[in-house]
């Protein structure tokens, strides 16, 4: 069989290849939730709800994970009765609930994690490959979100505490005001717990700064 002349885009190679590593990620959720006596949508709700501190509607969990309300609902009901979630009322409205992970919970989500194919392939990249995945992943996230394809993302370049290329020139060249300290590029988080969202402004200025340091020279 020949080679196609007019094969297709690169951009629809590439999605090609994200497809096939998804569906090895899914492998990997079935068999951990499996060994979790979850199912696959229960253990990404306890995901999604690890480190908030102010819980998760849940409209918020149902847009996070892309499924219905509907859907959401009776697979935090079964956490539930597992007392792997509870339902606090809001802080900030009485009125309305807030969905926690309980000390189960969380325990549930550190318990025995077996070994899985998608780390085994990221494992495979070279060092500098990592890090330049990494921002290739950060970027294409980002680029979701301004799309209202997905909710924002606890990351370092939408964080009011981010100050990107503040060292220029050095190995860490970006400031975390949280922690006070410089850090990388392959360091940059995609889900950090003490996340704060900046303002727009700040979020597209920042994006401008990172985006010119990160370009290859």
């Amino acid at each position: 069989m020949e080679t196609p002349h007019d094969p297709h885009s690169i951009n629809y190679r590439i999605r090609e290849g994200l497809a096939r590593i998804a569906t090895i990620m899914r492998v990997d959720e079935w068999n951990r939730a499996k060994t979790l006596g979850l199912n696959p949508t229960q253990l990404a709700i306890l995901t999604a709800l690890d480190g908030r501190m102010t819980g998760l509607s849940v409209k918020d969990v149902a847009a996070h994970l892309g499924i219905s309300q509907p859907t959401a609902t009776d697979s935090l009901n079964a956490l539930e009765k597992k007392s792997l979630v509870e339902r606090r009322a809001s802080a900030e409205d009485r009125r309305a609930v807030r969905v926690h992970l309980t000390t189960d919970g969380a325990s549930t989500l550190q318990s025995h994690q077996p070994d899985r194919l998608a780390e085994r392939a990221v494992a495979s990249l070279e060092s500098g490959q990592h890090q330049e995945l990494l921002v290739m992943l950060v970027t294409m996230i980002r680029e979701l979100q301004d799309q209202d394809a997905i909710p924002q993302q606890r990351m370092c370049v939408s964080c009011q505490y981010f100050l990107p290329f503040e060292h220029s020139g050095s190995s860490q060249p970006h400031h975390c005001k949280f922690v006070d300290a410089a850090f990388g590029q392959s360091e940059l988080r995609i889900d950090c717990r003490d996340q704060l969202l900046s303002t727009p402004q700040k979020r597209a200025s920042d994006w401008n700064k990172f985006q010119a340091g990160s370009a290859p020279l």
